[in-house]
C-alpha cells in the first residue's frame, strides 16, 4: 500500500497483497463462497444470519418490535455469523446471500423458502408481511420509504468512508478524513433539520424509515461509534439527539440492540437469540466467551 502524494494507479489495478487495516482477511475482489458449510435452522418461521452491526441490528430491532405489537409468526431464530472469520463465506450463506454481507433472512413461513438480502429490503419485506411501521397511505408510504432509501445511501459514507478512514484503515490519511467526515456531518444536517419538524423521519408516526436510521445516527449521536463523538461535535445535533433518546428508550429497540452483539458490555449481548425468554435467561455460554 502506498500513502504518497505522487502514487500513480496502475493501468490495470490486480491483488496482489492484502489491503490492510481491521477486515484486510475479509477483503477480495471476487464473490461466492470459500468453504463449504450448512447453514443452522431453528423451529421459528424466520431464520436470521447476522451480527449486531448497525444493519443487523435494524433487521433484529425490528423483529422485536414486530413482536411487541402481538405478531406471533415474527418469531425468530437469530444466528451468529462472525465476519472476522469469513463465516459470510460459506456455501451456506451464501445461498442466502449472494453479497456475502449481513444481514440475510430466511422465511420459511410458506411452502417454499424466501431469502431477503439487503437490510433495507428486509425491514421493507417484514413491514408488508405483517402489515406495519410502514403507513398505507400513499404519500405516508412515500416519505417513507423517502427516508429508507435515504439511509441506504447514505450510510455507506459513513461506515464504509469515514468509519473506516478513522477507525479502521492502516494509516490516517487527513484527505480521506477530511472528506468524509464533512460528509457525515453535511448528513447529521439533513436530519436535524428534517427532525425539526417533526417527530419521526417520516411524520408524527414511528416507522421502517427510523429503524433503519437509528442504528448508524443514533449510535452516532450517542457516542457508540468509531469514538467519533467529540470529533464531529454530535451534541450540536439536538433534533437528532432528541430523537434517538425517544427511540432509544422503547423496550424493543433496547432487546434488539442486543441479539447477536459480542462487543461492549457483556450484560447488553445476547449473542444467539432463540426463544424471547433468552432475554431473562441469558448465560455465560450465550454472552460471553468463544
Amino acid at each position: 500500500m502506498s500513502d504518497s502524494a505522487d502514487y500513480t494507479p496502475p493501468k490495470v489495478w490486480t491483488w496482489t497483497k492484502p489491503s490492510g487495516g481491521a477486515f484486510a482477511a475479509t477483503n477480495r475482489p471476487i464473490a461466492g463462497p470459500t468453504h463449504e458449510k450448512e447453514l443452522p435452522v431453528g423451529r421459528h418461521p424466520l431464520q436470521l444470519y447476522s451480527l449486531g452491526t448497525p444493519n443487523g441490528v435494524k433487521v433484529t430491532i425490528m423483529l422485536e418490535e414486530l413482536l411487541a405489537l402481538g405478531h406471533a409468526g415474527a418469531e425468530y431464530d437469530a444466528w451468529l455469523i462472525k465476519i472476522t472469520d469469513g463465516d459470510q463465506f460459506g456455501s451456506g450463506f451464501v445461498a442466502v446471500n449472494p453479497n456475502s454481507k449481513i444481514p440475510a433472512l430466511l422465511d420459511r413461513s410458506g411452502p417454499d423458502p424466501v431469502r431477503v438480502f439487503e437490510s433495507g429490503s428486509i425491514l421493507l419485506y417484514l413491514a408488508e408481511k405483517f402489515g406495519a411501521f410502514l403507513p398505507q397511505d400513499v404519500a405516508g408510504r412515500t416519505e417513507t420509504l423517502n427516508w429508507l432509501f435515504w439511509q441506504m445511501g447514505s450510510a455507506p459514507y459513513l461506515g464504509g468512508g469515514f468509519g473506516h478512514f478513522y477507525a479502521y484503515a492502516p494509516t490516517r490519511i487527513e484527505y480521506a478524513i477530511d472528506r468524509f467526515a464533512m460528509e457525515v456531518k453535511r448528513q447529521l444536517d439533513v436530519l436535524d433539520r428534517r427532525l425539526a419538524e417533526t417527530p419521526y423521519l417520516a411524520g408524527d408516526d414511528y416507522t421502517i424509515a427510523d429503524i433503519a436510521t437509528f442504528p448508524w445516527y443514533g449510535g452516532l449521536a450517542k457516542g457508540w461509534s468509531y469514538d467519533a463523538a467529540e470529533f464531529l461535535s454530535v451534541q450540536d445535533y439536538r433534533n437528532v439527539q432528541r430523537w434517538a433518546d425517544a427511540i432509544l428508550a422503547r423496550p424493543a429497540v433496547r432487546r434488539g440492540r442486543m441479539v447477536n452483539r459480542v462487543i461492549g458490555d457483556p450484560a447488553e449481548q445476547l449473542r444467539e437469540r432463540h426463544e424471547a425468554g433468552d432475554f431473562d435467561t441469558k448465560t455465560q455460554d450465550k454472552i460471553g466467551g468463544a
